[in-house]
C-alpha cells in the first residue's frame, strides 16, 4: 500500500516574477498528511493560506490563479506540476509575493528543488483517483477527455500555434517521476509575439525575457538557446495539464486525450474530477 508523501526538508528558490518583474522567493515546507498543497502569502498580514484546489481558482488567463479572501497566487501550474510528478501529496509553499519565480519558463528548477528537499513517507494511504466513466470538456477548438485507467496517468496531446514552424505537434507521455524529469520538465513556455505585445501594453510581463520563454514570430521561434525538443510546445502543454489536474486534490490516473489544451479547459476538467471525488467520499 502506497503512502502519502511530503518533502523531507525545507528548500528555497528565488528569481524574477513574470508579470510584476519583482524579486520573488518560493520556500517549500513539509505539511501534515491529508492537508494537500497550500500556498502561504508570507508577505501579507496574518500570512493567509490559499489551498491549491480547483475550488479556489479565480482566473485561468495566461496561467492558473488561485485566491482566498484578499490573498491571491498567480501562475501556480509549474510548481503544481513538479509536485504532482514527484508524488508529493502534502506541502506548504511560502510565497514572498503573488507570483513564484518564472525561472526559465519550465518546471525544471522547481523539480530540482523538490528533489533536493527529498521526500518522506507519511502514515496515511496515498489517494489516487480515476473517473468511473469518461469525462469530457469542449470549447471551440479545444477538447480534453479522460478515460478510466486505475494503473497510470497517460496523456496523448496535440496542439497548434499560428506561425509556429513546427506545427501541429504531438506527444504521448506516461507519468513517472524519471520520465517527467527527462521529457516534460525542461519544456519552456511559449508566447506569440502579437500576444506578447498586448500583454506588455497592459503592464504585464515586466519580468519576461528570452531567459524565461520562447517567442513565436512570423514563422520562427526566437529563444536564447536552441529548442530543447522539436516539439517543445506540446511538451509544455502537457506540463501545464499535469499541474492543473493536480488541483483536483488527488494523484490522478487515467488516459487523457488532449486537443489544443489550455488552462481554462484543464481547470474545468479538474473541476469535474473534484466533483466526482467529492461524490465518492
Amino acid at each position: 500500500m502506497e503512502k502519502q508523501r511530503t518533502i523531507a526538508s525545507e528548500g528555497e528558490l528565488s528569481g524574477i516574477a513574470l508579470h510584476t518583474g519583482a524579486r520573488a522567493t518560493l520556500h517549500l515546507r513539509p505539511a501534515p498528511e491529508n492537508t494537500g498543497i497550500s500556498f502561504c502569502r508570507v508577505d501579507l498580514p496574518g500570512k493567509p493560506v490559499v489551498r491549491g484546489a480547483v475550488a479556489n481558482v479565480v482566473d485561468v488567463q495566461r496561467g492558473t490563479t488561485i485566491a482566498s479572501g484578499n490573498a491571491a497566487v498567480y501562475t501556480i501550474e509549474h510548481i503544481m506540476s513538479a509536485l504532482h510528478a514527484n508524488f508529493i501529496d502534502n506541502c506548504i509553499v511560502d510565497m514572498s509575493g503573488p507570483e513564484p519565480p518564472i525561472c526559465d519558463g519550465s518546471s525544471l528548477q522547481f523539480f530540482d528543488l523538490i528533489r533536493k528537499c527529498g521526500a518522506v513517507e507519511q502514515d496515511a494511504e496515498a489517494k489516487y483517483f480515476t473517473p468511473a466513466q469518461p469525462l469530457r470538456v469542449v470549447s471551440g477548438g479545444t477538447q480534453i477527455v479522460i478515460f478510466p485507467n486505475p494503473d497510470e496517468l497517460k496523456i496523448s496531446c496535440v496542439t497548434q500555434f499560428k506561425g509556429c514552424p513546427f506545427d501541429p505537434q504531438f506527444f504521448e507521455f506516461t507519468l513517472t517521476t524519471d520520465a517527467y524529469y527527462q521529457e516534460i520538465a525542461p519544456g519552456r513556455t511559449f508566447v506569440d509575439y502579437s500576444d506578447l505585445r498586448m500583454l506588455m501594453a497592459a503592464g504585464l510581463c515586466k519580468g519576461g525575457s528570452l531567459d524565461a520563454a520562447a517567442i513565436i514570430h512570423q514563422g520562427a521561434i526566437i529563444c536564447k538557446e536552441k529548442l530543447r525538443f522539436n516539439n517543445e510546445i506540446v511538451r509544455h502543454k502537457i506540463l501545464d495539464l499535469i499541474g492543473d489536474l493536480y488541483l483536483a486534490g488527488r494523484r490522478i490516473r487515467g488516459n487523457v486525450i488532449a486537443i489544443r489544451p489550455g488552462h481554462p479547459r484543464n481547470v474545468e476538467l479538474a473541476g469535474l474530477l473534484a466533483k466526482e471525488i467529492a461524490a465518492s467520499n
